[in-house]
């Protein structure tokens, strides 16, 4: 009944408070997954606000099935990224990075460009490195050669850079 009442809320936007409400309850993953799915549908402002919290959470499952579910809704997600990304948490700036490998944005290689001008934390800025590797161009090559020699104290990083543009250039 639960997971057939969150399937049947898709369709309507003002349950997204409600939907979001009941993740943090649900222990059923079917009645989850629909959760989940019913907020995509959804895919407004309340939607995000619901699913944003779920990234400071220590239930891994459920923090990773929100950073799909928020991958699925790029333009309400948008205009939240910036704030994601300058959260004090780094754990928080990691699974905004991970959302950028995720959504179909056009902004995606502009906020990766921002993480690796300005973040300090290595292991946001190895995570920009990865997603990089996927939406990188050859235009973004001055930039990851930049964070190598800001980096150049960190071996991983210096090797993230030459396999990233690497695969950039050879695509």
């Amino acid at each position: 009944q639960r997971r057939w009442a969150a399937r049947d809320l898709a369709g309507l936007p003002q349950a997204a408070a409600a939907l979001g409400a009941r993740l943090a309850l649900e222990q059923d993953a079917s009645v989850r997954d629909v959760l989940f799915t019913s907020l995509a549908t959804i895919a407004n402002d309340v939607a995000v606000d619901a699913l944003l919290p779920l990234l400071r959470s220590e239930d891994a499952s459920l923090r990773n099935d929100a950073i799909e579910t928020l991958a699925r809704m790029p333009k309400a997600v948008a205009p939240r990224i910036n704030a994601l990304l300058a959260d004090p948490d780094v754990d928080v700036r990691i699974f905004a990075v991970n959302l950028l490998g995720e959504l179909r944005h056009p902004n995606v290689p502009a906020w990766l460009s921002q993480v690796l001008g300005t973040e300090r934390d290595v292991n946001v800025v190895a995570a920009a490195i990865e997603v990089f590797a996927e939406v990188g161009e050859p235009a973004h090559v001055p930039l990851l050669e930049a964070t190598r020699r800001r980096f150049g104290d960190v071996a991983f990083i210096g090797f993230a850079v030459a396999m990233t543009i690497e695969r950039i250039q050879s695509s």
